[in-house]
């Protein structure tokens, strides 16, 4: 074998170990997006919610819940995605609302979010 010979099959190898790296990740981070590790609402009141990011801009909320009359208000913080959901939350901000939310673990970057609990609907209790 020549060393043109042992260069090019070298090349070859490293272009399939990147593409497999890729093929994996993107799979990965599909499925952290896509499958749910549990799911639930939170009521309570908006006490924060904005767009934030340098360059991935995402929605992000705090929902403040009073589980028992005169006991500690709880703080919910949340993450948008869907911008039906957003203007939601932006036309029921003073209001009691229900947040269902599904969370999503492992997720490897804050560009989709930075906390693991996304909200996907919103409904006024009040």
């Amino acid at each position: 074998m020549t060393a043109s010979e042992i260069r090019t099959k070298a090349i070859k190898g490293l272009i399939v170990v990147v593409v497999a790296i890729v093929v994996l990740a993107a799979g990965y981070l599909y499925a952290a997006l896509s499958w749910s590790f549990s799911k639930g609402d939170r009521v309570g009141y908006v006490q924060k919610f904005s767009e934030k990011g340098w360059v991935c801009k995402t929605w992000e909320g705090e929902l403040q819940m009073q589980p028992v009359p005169g006991a500690i208000p709880e703080r919910f913080l949340f993450s948008v995605r869907d911008k039906a959901v957003v203007t939601k939350i932006n036309s029921s901000l003073g209001k009691k609302i229900s947040l269902t939310y599904e969370q999503h673990k492992g997720i490897p970057t804050t560009c989709f979010g930075e906390t693991q609990y996304f909200i996907v609907d919103v409904r006024t209790v009040e």
